[in-house]
């Protein structure tokens, strides 16, 4: 019985040792990005448009990192909390844990390096070399022309520096292995000719990350034949929404949406009158961030509808909206 027991103690001893082993090698060989670059970027006025263009619309980033107003329609952005964080993401929408937004204004990351900045955005590691999680669509970023990624780094050095502390995130167990094997180098491409409107708008398309909300996905792999077909639900406050399908299917997609109704539809979301609609409960809402991505010029989405029109159609009737049966 004895020697059985001392059987038993020195395979569980092994296997802490393996486990403990295999925690350190994590967290010393990953994230396998390296160090953050040596670069110092010149803020030009060019840059500076760029930039804002980015952050206010394509890119998103006012979306997940200032204030939403949720008391009105698709939540618009709260004048002057641009760029504060805090915005939390959590296990309501389906996450491994509690995620807040970071401050990107200078009063959060003022003491960062360009070559910092740049590496979160593009790698998603922040300034301790910890990873971030993707809900930071730093893949997609990562497939950007790096002077956009720089427009982007101008532009959040001129931003108005408010305080506001984010609590750190917290992940659960195994993602909080999991994430640090995700990071990785960027991969940058170069934007196409904005006359090659397909290509320019498969561009925007993946800057916006348009695929991570309106693809379904498995564990966090997008499953194969669902790529833009919508069907994700997000959980917000009272109501439930589910993701549109953007392919050009006839019957549930945009297939008998024409050019000028997909532009229209977008503008339609940035006049006075719509942002300050007041939302009722009871009442549909939306979480898609119109009144951004409504901030794109004609043009540019008039790219991204070029580009949805060649995607494969997939037949995915969804319900938008829904509230809860009390309603």
């Amino acid at each position: 019985m004895k020697k059985f027991l001392k059987i038993i103690y020195i395979l569980l001893l092994v296997a802490a040792i393996g486990l403990v082993s295999g925690y350190v090698y994590m967290q010393k060989k990953f994230p396998a990005v390296g160090e953050a670059p040596n670069i110092k970027i010149d803020i030009t006025e060019q840059r500076l448009e760029r930039g804002k263009y980015l952050f206010s619309s394509v890119a998103g980033c006012a979306d997940c990192h200032s204030t939403r107003d949720w008391s009105k329609l698709t939540g618009p952005v709260i004048p002057g909390t641009e760029g504060k964080g805090g915005e939390k993401f959590d296990e309501t929408l389906g996450l491994p844990g509690t995620f807040t937004s970071k401050n990107i204004t200078p009063a959060g990351i003022g003491g960062w390096t360009d070559g910092e900045i740049y590496r979160a955005i593009t790698s998603g590691v922040s300034k301790d070399g910890e990873p971030l999680f993707p809900i930071m669509p730093y893949p997609n970023f990562a497939k950007m022309d790096k002077e956009d990624i720089y427009s982007i780094i101008a532009y959040l050095r001129t931003l108005t520096p408010i305080q506001n502390e984010v609590p750190k995130h917290e992940v659960k167990f195994p993602m909080s292995i999991i994430i640090r094997t995700i990071p990785a180098p960027p991969n940058h491409q170069p934007i196409p000719e904005r006359s090659n409107t397909v290509a320019y708008g498969k561009y925007l398309v993946t800057s916006a990350s348009c695929g991570d909300c309106h693809t379904q996905s498995e564990k966090g792999v997008p499953i194969p034949g669902k790529e833009f077909a919508g069907g994700v639900e997000f959980n917000v406050g009272p109501w439930v929404n589910t993701t549109a399908n953007l392919t050009p299917d006839m019957e549930t997609g945009i297939g008998k949406m024409t050019r000028d109704d997909f532009i229209k539809r977008f503008k339609a979301c940035t006049t006075p009158e719509y942002k300050s609609t007041t939302w009722k409960e009871g009442e549909f809402n939306s979480i898609m961030p119109w009144t951004f991505l409504g901030q794109m010029s004609e043009s540019d989405l008039g790219s991204i509808y070029d580009y949805l029109r060649t995607l494969p159609p997939v037949s995915n009737k969804v319900e938008k909206f829904k509230l809860p049966s009390k309603f």
